[in-house]
C-alpha cells in the first residue's frame, strides 16, 4: 500500500539541481547564469572559477551538484553534459529600515533569489 512512484521532473538525458535562498537580487543573479547558458559544463565551471562576481561561487556549487546529479543519479557521461538551461526565480525580501531627517523612515530591501540548473547529455557528431 505504497505511494506511486513520483514521475521525473526532466527528460531522461537530463539532470536538475536547485538552490533556494541565495542572498543578492535575482537581477545580478541571472548576470551570472547568463554566463554559462548554453555552454559545455567543463567551460562553464571555468567561466565562474574566474568571474568576479561574488555570487560566482554559489552558482558553481549548484552547477557542481547538477553534474554530480547526472552522473550519479541518472548515469549519463559527465565529458558530453552542456547547460540546457539556467534560469532564476525570486524569492522572499527582508524589508529593513534607516531613520532618515524629519521623523521619516527610509526603506531598505534585501532581495534573495534562486537558481535552477539543467544539463543535457549531448552526443558530439563525428
Amino acid at each position: 500500500m505504497g505511494k506511486d512512484k513520483n514521475p521525473r521532473r526532466v527528460a531522461d538525458n537530463e539532470a536538475m539541481a536547485k538552490l533556494r535562498m541565495l542572498r543578492t537580487s535575482p537581477q545580478k543573479l541571472n548576470l551570472v547564469a547568463a554566463l554559462i547558458r548554453g555552454k559545455k559544463v567543463d567551460k562553464a565551471l571555468t567561466d565562474l572559477t574566474f568571474s568576479k562576481k561574488r555570487i560566482a561561487e554559489d552558482v558553481k556549487k549548484c552547477l557542481q551538484s547538477a553534474i554530480a546529479n547526472a552522473e550519479n543519479n541518472h548515469g549519463l557521461d559527465v565529458d558530453d553534459l552542456v547547460v540546457a538551461e539556467a534560469y532564476v526565480g525570486k524569492n522572499l525580501i527582508m524589508k529593513r529600515g534607516r531613520p532618515r531627517a524629519r521623523g521619516r523612515f527610509g526603506r531598505i530591501l534585501k532581495p534573495f533569489s534562486e537558481i535552477t540548473i539543467k544539463v543535457r547529455q549531448v552526443e558530439e557528431q563525428a
